[in-house]
Order: C-alpha cells, then structure tokens, then sequence
C-alpha cells in the first residue's frame, strides 16, 4: 500500500518553509524597505478605510447596507470596550481599541485569501503555489501583514503608547504612583509602614510587566498567525512531499487544507479579540480607582 505513494525514506518534510521574515521587492535602493508585509498592510488599510468611508460619507436615516454594517460594527465594539473600561474612560479607550480589533481581524482575514503567500517570484520568473503549479514561490508577492513581528510589535507599542496618555489624563501621575507601589486597601498605623517595602517590590515587578507587554501582545499575535500560515503550507505541500501525482496532489491541497483553512478563519477572531480585549484590560487596570478614592 506504501509503494503507491512513493518510496517514504526518500520523503523530506519542509514543515518551516515560510521564512519568518518579509521579503522585500527591492534588495538595494530607496524602496528596499517596501515588504510583501508592508504591501499588504498598505492594501489592508486601503481597504478598511474605503469601507468606512462608504458607510459614512452620507448617513441616511434609512441606512443603506454598508451604513447599517459600519454603524453596527461600532455599536458593537463600543459597548463592549464601554463593559470593560467603564463608560468614563470609554470614549477616550474607543477609538485605539476599536483599530486594532478591526484592523487585526482584517489583516487575519486578508492573509487567507488564495494567493497571499502563493503567488510570487522565484528563480525561473512568476511562480503559483495553491489552486496552480505546486511550486511555491521563493519570495510571494502578498504575504500576511500580521504574520511580520514588526507589524505586530508596531501595533503593541502604539497601544501601550496611548495607553500611558489615557492613564496620565484619567488618573494623573500621582494616582499612577499610588496605585502602582502604595499600600492598598486602606491600611493604617504601623502595618501599613511595616508592608511599604513589600509593595514596592511589587509595583517594580508590574512596572517590569508594563515593559514587556508590548513584548507579550505582538508574540501572541505573530505566533498565532505565522503557526497558522506554517500550518497551511505544510497541508498544501504535503501530496508533492509524499510524491502523489500531479492530480491527486491538486486534491490533497484542497482536502487536507481546508478543515485548517476554517480553524485559521477562526483564530483570525480570537486573536484580534484578545488583542484589543487585552488593551482594554490594561487600560481598566490603571485608571481604575479604588472605593475610598471617590
């Protein structure tokens, strides 16, 4: 049964085939710097704001479809950041929280589409991966922007960026102060002096955990999503790897893609949930005040 799928000692799995970093179009010059990833995060941005430019450019009292969309979406993203940071600190928290879950699911999304990743140039010119040749592509042309840790990192840092600048105008650096190496709960007379030092450390620990969140989110996120593009072309490299034939090669693609293909659509969500959900907590935690404050 083996033998009608290839001699397997001479089989070789490329299970880490997808460079970890972008390739850019232009080696040398001024636009070395333009990625695959910086492509397609371009092309993500375009797309999001002609979406929302079309939902709101003329509101109706009747909405028209993409109206109702936009105005839904938000809706929906506001009342959830408003449950978590409360509704003081919500419309200030809104409109970062709101980019990046939007902005992420997008990239996710994006990065799914047949030929990102795919389609692209190798040695002998113009090459096609899934739904044509089954040669991948040396440097593809689109490669999903959350999949590059300086995309992830970026988005991490401008969040932990406007969150200093939401907690500085909320609670103010005194209250920053308190809340990070203060004594809690209302503790008076000699226990709270003798548990001074005790709290100190601990706020130095959380000011150590604040520096490396932007470390933690942009991780999280560029783990996920380049596992999952890994994932995805060892699934479709796998009939060429075991030496099925050009036909039940194009179907192995297919099959052995596809129930991962669904997870992937998934995870696009869950990690662009996170993300945001994940900011939103920081940002309740440090502007958030203690009973005897009010």
């Amino acid at each position: 049964m083996l033998s009608s799928i290839g001699d397997l000692s001479n089989v070789t799995f490329h299970l880490a085939a997808v460079p970890i970093s972008a390739q850019p179009f232009v080696q040398t010059g001024f636009l070395s710097f333009l990625t695959n990833s910086i492509f397609v995060a371009l092309i993500v941005m375009t797309v999001i704001f002609l979406l929302v430019r079309a939902g709101t450019k003329r509101p109706t009292l009747i909405p028209s479809p993409m109206q109702n969309g936009v105005e839904f979406l938000f809706d929906f993203v506001y009342n959830q950041v408003e449950q978590v940071v409360g509704p003081k600190v919500a419309p200030r928290a809104f409109p970062l929280l709101c980019t990046i879950f939007v902005y992420v699911l997008f990239a996710n999304w994006f990065g799914l589409l047949p030929g990102v990743g795919t389609i692209g140039f190798g040695a002998e010119g113009t090459q096609m991966g899934f739904f044509g040749l089954s040669q991948e592509p040396e440097t593809p042309l689109l490669r999903p922007a959350t999949a590059d840790m300086n995309l992830t990192l970026g988005i991490a840092v401008c969040s932990l960026v406007v969150w200093f600048y939401i907690t500085m105008r909320e609670a103010g650096p005194i209250e920053f102060l308190k809340h990070m190496f203060a004594p809690k709960g209302g503790l008076t007379g000699f226990l709270k002096w003798a548990l001074v030092p005790i709290f100190l450390f601990v706020g130095l620990i959380e000011v150590v955990s604040i520096i490396f969140r932007p470390a933690t989110l942009s991780l999280r996120l560029f783990g996920n999503v380049f596992a999952g593009e890994s994932l995805l072309h060892a699934m479709q490299t796998l009939g060429d790897q075991f030496g099925l034939g050009t036909v039940a090669s194009f179907i192995s693609k297919i099959v052995f893609t596809l129930p991962f293909f669904f997870l992937e659509i998934l995870v696009g969500v869950l990690q662009a949930t996170v993300f945001a959900l994940l900011c939103a907590v920081y940002i309740q935690l440090s502007t958030a005040h203690d009973e005897e404050d009010h």
